[in-house]
């Protein structure tokens, strides 16, 4: 994917979503343009996270084929469990507060989802869930303590190696995500302040939502 916008030569302004200047909208070309209309055509709005990309639209285009690919091996309710575990482990807002969405409009109550984060061992999951989250947890915390008793619990639980693989590659594709958001300071979008205060609180690990 070619850059069309490039730092010193489009047009770039401070904001205060991020720590970085991004490509307004209005003068948004090429393959920036592109990223904002897909944004407002799919949630209506222009993320924080898009604007954060702005400056490196290549990337964004290839970390949504990465995590396309790795989704779309997986069953959804899954990925999302082991994204969030890996988001919280990682103390990521913003990637809690979308995922955690996910899980609430298409699998989970509010109450169950609060619980879950607070203590994905306290009775609210399956043992496979929770074996999927903690290995997640783990990858994200320090991959290198992921022992063979991690992998043949999950084993002995029916998921094959290929599935297995899978949930490494959500939690290790998301902390890419996560960091690369909170290393310049990109605040969840204030759309996430439509939650409900509890959930809203419990979903915010790290970075405060913006305030607009």
């Amino acid at each position: 994917m070619a850059v069309t916008v490039a730092v010193g030569r489009a047009p770039v302004q401070a904001i205060d979503m991020a720590y970085i200047e991004t490509v307004p909208e209005a003068d948004a070309t090429g393959d920036v343009a592109a990223l904002y209309e897909a944004d407002r055509e799919t949630v209506g709005f222009v993320r924080n996270l898009t604007k954060a990309f702005s400056l490196a639209p290549e990337v964004c285009a290839i970390w949504v084929q990465l995590n396309s690919a790795i989704k779309a091996r997986m069953d959804l309710r899954r990925y999302e469990l082991a994204t969030i575990a890996a988001a919280h482990r990682i103390r990521s807002s913003y990637c809690m507060l979308a995922h955690g969405s996910v899980l609430l409009d298409q699998y989970l109550d509010s109450e169950t989802l609060q619980a879950i984060v607070a203590d994905p061992h306290a009775g609210a999951l399956e043992p496979v869930d929770v074996a999927v989250m903690d290995l997640a947890d783990k990858v994200a915390d320090d991959a290198s303590s992921v022992s063979v008793a991690d992998i043949d619990r999950l084993r002995a639980f029916g998921l094959s190696d290929s599935e297995i693989l899978d949930v490494v590659l959500a939690a290790a594709a998301r902390c890419f995500f996560s960091k690369t958001l909170d290393g310049v300071g990109v605040e969840p979008d204030a759309r996430y302040r439509e939650l409900e205060p509890e959930l809203l609180t419990t979903l915010t690990v790290g970075r405060p939502v913006a305030n607009a």
